[in-house]
């Protein structure tokens, strides 16, 4: 093979001005991808953060009227209906729908336990991330007849003074007249106007009778106010209290 010559081709090198300009251009579309990563991930917990904490519904939108401050449930010792001490915190985990009577339980009282139960059931898919609980605030035992009637519920007999210091009546109505709502982190976040309308007669168990008396147009408002805020909280609250 004859001998040829060695061809030797010379590029110019790239200015070190250009190579820091398309470094510093690398980097930045680097960072803005990893910006809008975070974002897309972040999305659901800071939409509902803000529907929650700064988008509250007002007097126009909510039924319930939201408390501020929050009031966190206190380190309050209750008694369950088996005689076992209950501390309130230990509810912490779920969203409570509260109620609050004497264990005697009138016919205001059955009527809260009943709408308590049906707009739990109501919730369809989301029933498992709410408790009903019913706080008897007076030494008067609990009927028998209402027991059956009590299986889903969480029943706790709580000090009145102590239960005072913590929920509270709107202007001119009394502890019972209310359902109360408590968020997963044990803050009483809302206190919804009664629904239940104290009658004469007190019947003596749960029966399809004590419909009779009962707001249908607020018990539907409440449970809107309670569908929206589970709406609000579905990418951080999991049914179910957590270990």
């Amino acid at each position: 093979m004859p001998d040829e010559p060695l061809g030797l081709t010379v590029h110019s090198l790239p200015a070190p001005q250009e190579v820091l300009a398309s470094d510093a251009r690398r980097t930045a579309r680097g960072r803005l991808r990893m910006l809008i990563v975070l974002l897309v991930c972040a999305a659901p917990v800071i939409a509902s953060y803000l529907t929650y904490y700064v988008i509250r519904p007002d007097a126009r939108r909510s039924h319930g009227e939201l408390i501020e401050p929050q009031r966190p449930l206190p380190p309050i010792t209750a008694t369950a209906l088996d005689g076992q001490p209950v501390m309130l915190p230990s509810l912490k985990g779920q969203w409570l729908l509260v109620s609050v009577a004497g264990g005697a339980c009138d016919t205001a009282c059955e009527q809260h336990l009943f709408i308590q139960r049906q707009l739990r059931e109501g919730l369809g898919k989301d029933k498992d991330r709410v408790d009903w609980v019913w706080l008897v605030d007076d030494a008067q035992p609990v009927r028998e007849s209402l027991r059956p009637a009590l299986t889903q519920a969480t029943v706790l007999r709580v000090d009145p003074a102590q239960l005072a210091q913590w929920l509270a009546p709107a202007a001119g109505h009394r502890l019972s007249e209310h359902l109360y709502l408590v968020d997963p982190m044990g803050n009483w976040m809302m206190r919804f106007p009664a629904v239940a309308q104290p009658t004469q007669k007190e019947s003596a168990q749960p029966t399809p009778g004590v419909l009779k008396g009962i707001d249908t147009a607020a018990a539907a408002n409440t449970k809107r106010d309670i569908q929206r805020v589970l709406r609000a909280s579905s990418s951080w609250d999991l049914p179910g209290r957590q270990p």
